[in-house]
Parts: C-alpha cells; structure tokens; sequence
C-alpha cells in the first residue's frame, strides 16, 4: 500500500463523517463537502492503486527477463 492509497482512504473516511454530520444537523453544505472529499480521497485512492499495478507489473517484468 503507498501514500496515495491511505491518504485517499482517509480523505474519503472523513468525508463520509462530514457527510452524515451535515445530514444529521440538516446542513446540506457540509453533507455536500462530505460528498466531495469522498469523491476527491477515491480519485487519489485510484492513483495509488494504478501507482502499485505499474509497480507489480515492472516487477513482473523483471523476473521475466
């Protein structure tokens, strides 16, 4: 696991934490910054994980050759 994949999963656990606050308190601003962040922590959790797939397969490729 790298960088990317625990700080997007981290973005997007605080994200679904504001989310349910401002659903909770009926503030739709925070609900709405929940849903961003957990949009923005999967995008770098994504990143992270094409980041260990090119790195598996160079790895693969090593051992191949």
């Amino acid at each position: 696991m790298n960088k990317d994949q625990v700080k997007g999963t981290a973005e997007k656990v605080k994200g679904k934490v504001n989310e349910a606050v401002g659903r909770a308190t009926d503030n739709p601003a925070r609900e709405l910054k929940g849903d961003l962040q957990q949009e923005a922590g999967q995008a770098r959790k994504n990143v992270g994980d094409m980041k260990e797939a090119a790195k598996d397969m160079a790895k693969d490729v090593k051992r191949h050759h």
